[in-house]
């Protein structure tokens, strides 16, 4: 009985390997095809109509293209492609104000199923996840929900990157790092966020790539930009999506949230924007004239921005128990070029302090890049 248990078994895992390969061929397939619509679609200079009661699906066309709302929704997840197994939905208190994200149910607060708040989903045995599809990105589009996107893919791969800002300076954040990108060849694309105080910079890939590769070149594009434009804050660093190189068990890492949806995108939050931070008109337009990554680029891109350095002198691993990440990479130089201060006053509280004022910026790059080490797993989320 033991080893009929044990064939099954490995029937079973064979099988789901072969269904997550073909899903991976799928969407290859489907991007191949999205890209060529971009391409093909004839120029009719007017607006293409909606359905009744979707307004916010017209293209207002400048010549471009103009697309029905079929063809938006391709276009759309052929850009922002991530797992389909699964998808977070965003949900908001009435009475406490309070937000958040979380995997979309079948039988939430069914009467008689759902036991929430009593248990928690993650413990729920009536849990039944629901897919991606055409008529969920429809309808985030539409303003009849918000959804999200968990970019992690099983096999630990992922089809973008995602860079979040959101302190204070966001704006000039952002845009140093955009800088970068172009001097840097590498293709990104400016949203400013649902709240309208940040943005989130976008890198797409035309394949799949290893969210290791794509977390590298994230992080080699804020070291460039640190040593050459602007020195970005140290949260910057943890605000790649993907956030982990593999996928925590039991878990479906980060969430992004999608952009595009209706509610904020009438007030100028959640769209694309230009080289000066406005939203672009035609926002569709737009997502048809993006320039997707080819993933052999990846590491081109990586020497270029850091000369041949390690990005952010941070040790990648691909095990978490093959390196001690706090430990600085040996190929780390001794001596930093420039005056360094005689002395530094520093204050230990619930962290530690000090002036920034009285360091050469060269001397704060490294203690900010040797502050930050991979975790190639992350939280549970």
């Amino acid at each position: 009985m033991n080893d009929v248990k044990l064939s099954r078994s490995g029937w079973e895992a064979c099988r789901r390997e072969e269904l997550l390969a073909e899903l991976t061929r799928l969407q290859d397939e489907n991007a191949r095809l999205a890209a060529l619509l971009r391409e093909a679609v004839p120029s009719h200079g007017k607006h293409e109509a909606a359905p009744p009661g979707d307004p916010s699906l017209v293209v207002h066309s400048t010549g471009t293209s103009a697309l029905s709302p079929q063809q938006k929704v391709h276009l759309f997840r052929s850009l922002f492609r991530g797992r389909t197994d699964i998808y977070p939905l965003r949900w908001e208190s009435r009475n406490s104000g309070k937000s958040g994200y979380a995997p979309a149910c079948a039988n939430e607060w069914r009467a008689g199923i759902c036991e929430k708040p009593r248990i928690r989903c993650a413990d729920c045995v009536h849990r039944v996840l629901l897919s991606l599809d055409d008529q969920v990105i429809y309808a985030h589009l539409a303003g009849d929900h918000t959804v999200g996107l968990y970019p992690l893919m099983p096999d630990g791969t992922c089809y973008l990157l995602a860079i979040d800002f959101d302190e204070e300076s966001w704006r000039d954040d952002a845009m140093a790092f955009r800088q970068s990108c172009d001097e840097l060849d590498v293709p990104v694309s400016l949203e400013i966020s649902r709240s309208g105080n940040g943005a989130h910079a976008w890198i797409f890939f035309s394949s799949a790539v290893t969210a290791r590769d794509a977390r590298r070149l994230g992080s080699a594009i804020i070291s460039h930009t640190c040593s050459r434009t602007r020195q970005l804050e140290l949260s910057s660093y943890d605000r790649l999506f993907p956030n982990q190189d593999v996928l925590p068990k039991g878990g479906f890492g980060n969430l992004i949230a999608l952009p595009l949806q209706k509610q904020p995108r009438e007030h100028g939050r959640s769209v694309f924007v230009d080289e000066t931070l406005q939203p672009v008109a035609d926002q569709w337009a737009f997502l048809a004239s993006v320039r997707s990554m080819d993933g052999r680029d990846i590491e081109g891109a990586i020497f270029r921005a850091t000369g041949g350095a390690h990005p952010l002198d941070v040790a990648f691993i691909a095990e978490e128990d093959q390196a001690e990440p706090w430990n600085p990479p040996p190929a780390l130089p001794k001596r930093l070029a420039g005056a360094m201060p005689v002395s530094l006053t520093l204050t230990l509280a619930n962290q530690l302090y000090f002036e920034k004022a009285q360091l050469p910026q060269s001397l704060l790059n490294r203690l900010i890049r040797i502050s930050a080490f991979q975790n190639p797993r992350g939280p549970i989320c």
